[in-house]
């Protein structure tokens, strides 16, 4: 179930303890935060203010619908370039309005959330394999060192495309255009950040590094220091006005919305698929019980909360949240305070020409390193090598990352890999087992050969379309044995049997009875026996049934072996004999009669 307002809970019992808590974990959060969403804004290609209001308004609105109640919700690494991927894909029409298109597509991501929480589709979440997300995560970053590295050599207004090819020879072209004095700052500041967040872990690094450059390049743009930085690039101002958007005109969405539903499809799956995430890792640690469906719906609400300022798309912080956790928050308010602080050092940057002495070189060094930090060497070995597939489907996700559109290349990703998972899921193997002279069950090859009259055969695993047909196929294909005239399939471990795989058990039935064979069914649950007798073809397989006759017999907790016995004894019955040659087919090896 979905709690409307979960944060009303949190109220019984509060103190002014707890609040203490919460103000400092706000405050540790609200210094990583603010300089984090000007980085996140920067990636993106827009101006510093939707970073820093999308650390401000999404902070403070997710806490009060989610479940797990120290997770932080902001601008993040992934959405961020996803939706500046869309935007340099873009059609001219678009990229001429992000102040129109940004918060429509913020929206519509938040609408989108809200409706799948209520769905219950972030379940579908896990179908999504890690080596998608490491590939994605890998191309991304790869994407962002291209994109950011021209700004800091001084490349500014050039057209560098979309994709990672573009933005190379872009920079490449224009070599002659590079510029030093941008470059030593950015270097600066790429040498600061390393010993800074390896060895000073408990400072804002984002924000000691902005401002301690910022006033270097203010003293070396002095003229007692030779004034040589004046022309270095500074980020813009913004005013009060600045910080809400226009609702936009109702036809804008009718023109343009084929175009924008991809990004918006996308970025929804990513800010659900990260606050998840985050949700599993911080409920690890303080013990909350998960509802991942919640957690959703508070970032689909937080979405929508930011679409109505110039925010980027919110999700859960890694940083962020495990900041708040570790500063020693106690209850979901400490979000909430930290939006408050957020907006009120907003209201200070938009009253005083602050960002504007912050150089665009600085923020795009710190964006490269962030983007550097984003290569995990160990999960890339271990995609790598755990299996072909593994490897196959990260490098095919790198790839359509440094190719494709980023809301494009994730879902090539997921493609590739339920693909490949449902290629293996859809090939059952069948073992045929026989008897010897002694009584010694063996596996039938060249030493052991025997021509049986009774075939068992275990189903074992999924039933669904992409197995059907190749069950149907292999156990056709014993049924061709000439010796052969009864099969019993054992269904007890069958599962999620669709349309398609009953389409197929009805065809095989009326296969076997064409070549003069009976087909009974034993061990099935409830959940088979009741699609069968749904569908009609229970009535089929009844067909040849006498009066206190049957060719299915359920499966009975209590002795999970009476009913292949019966099943037995139904064989038995159909050749007109008590004694019959029998064989197992099975899908493991070790299993005995």
């Amino acid at each position: 179930m979905i709690d409307l307002l979960p944060a009303r809970h949190a109220l019984h019992g509060y103190s002014p303890l707890k609040a203490g808590k919460d103000m400092k974990a706000a405050l540790d959060v609200a210094l990583v935060g603010l300089p984090q969403g000007m980085a996140f804004a920067a990636m993106a290609g827009l101006d510093s203010i939707y970073g820093i209001m999308a650390a401000t308004v999404g902070t403070f609105i997710a806490p009060l619908f989610t479940r797990c109640s120290l997770t932080v919700s902001g601008p993040s690494n992934a959405t961020a370039f996803m939706l500046a991927s869309f935007f340099l894909a873009s059609s001219p029409a678009i990229q001429a309005n992000p102040a129109v298109f940004v918060p429509l597509i913020v929206f519509l991501a938040g609408v989108t959330c809200v409706i799948g929480a209520f769905v219950k589709a972030t379940e579908m979440l896990q179908y999504v394999s890690r080596s998608v997300l490491v590939g994605y995560i890998t191309g991304a970053a790869t994407l962002i060192i291209a994109s950011q590295l021209r700004y800091v050599m001084g490349i500014n207004d050039v057209n560098a495309g979309s994709s990672f090819f573009t933005m190379s020879g872009a920079i490449i072209e224009n070599l002659h255009l590079v510029q030093w004095q941008p470059i030593v700052l950015g270097v600066l500041s790429f040498l600061l950040f390393i010993p800074l967040k390896k060895h000073f872990k408990f400072l804002p690094t984002f924000a000691v590094i902005l401002v301690t450059m910022s006033v270097l390049n203010w003293v070396l743009c002095q003229p007692w220091a030779g004034g040589a930085f004046t022309e270095v690039r500074m980020l813009k101002d913004f005013t009060m006005s600045d910080l809400t958007c226009n609702p936009p005109d109702i036809t804008v969405l009718a023109d343009c919305f084929a175009e924008i539903f991809p990004v918006v499809i996308g970025i929804a799956f990513l800010s659900t698929l990260e606050q998840t995430v985050m949700s599993k890792t911080i409920s690890a640690k303080t013990g909350e019980p998960l509802n991942l469906n919640q957690d959703t719906f508070a970032v689909g609400m937080a979405n929508i909360g930011s679409a109505f300022t110039t925010s980027l798309p919110c999700s859960a912080s890694l940083t962020r949240s495990m900041l708040n956790y570790t500063a020693g928050a106690a209850t979901r308010f400490s979000g909430v305070y930290c939006g408050l602080m957020c907006l009120g050092i907003t209201f200070v940057l938009a009253s005083f020409p602050l960002i504007s002495r912050i150089p665009h070189c600085v923020l795009a060094a710190l964006v490269l390193a962030n983007a550097v930090s984003l290569y995990d060497r160990k999960l890339l070995r271990i995609c790598f090598r755990s299996t072909p597939g593994d490897a196959a489907v990260l490098l095919i996700t790198f790839v359509a990352a440094l190719l494709l559109p980023l809301h494009v290349a994730i879902f090539v990703g997921v493609i590739i890999s339920v693909s490949i998972f449902l290629r293996k899921a859809s090939k059952p193997e069948l073992v045929e087992y026989t008897f010897d002279d002694r009584g010694t069950l063996l596996e039938v090859n060249d030493k052991a050969k025997r021509l049986p009259q009774i075939s068992i055969v275990h189903v074992e695993g999924d039933l669904f379309f992409g197995a059907a047909d190749l069950f149907r196929k292999q156990v056709a294909r014993i049924a061709e044995d000439p010796s052969l005239a009864v099969i019993v399939l054992r269904m007890r471990n069958a599962r999620n049997l669709d349309a398609t795989s009953v389409c197929a058990l009805e065809e095989l039935i009326k296969f076997t009875r064409e070549k003069g064979r009976h087909l009974i069914i034993s061990g099935a649950g409830r959940e088979v026996y009741r699609i069968l007798k749904k569908s009609g073809v229970l009535q089929v397989l009844q067909a040849n049934c006498g009066e206190k006759e049957s060719n299915i017999f359920l499966f009975e907790p209590k002795n999970p072996n009476i009913s292949t016995r019966y099943a037995l004894k139904r064989a038995q019955q159909l050749l007109g004999s008590q004694q019959a040659d029998i064989s197992i087919y099975t899908t493991e090896t070790h299993q005995s009669a």
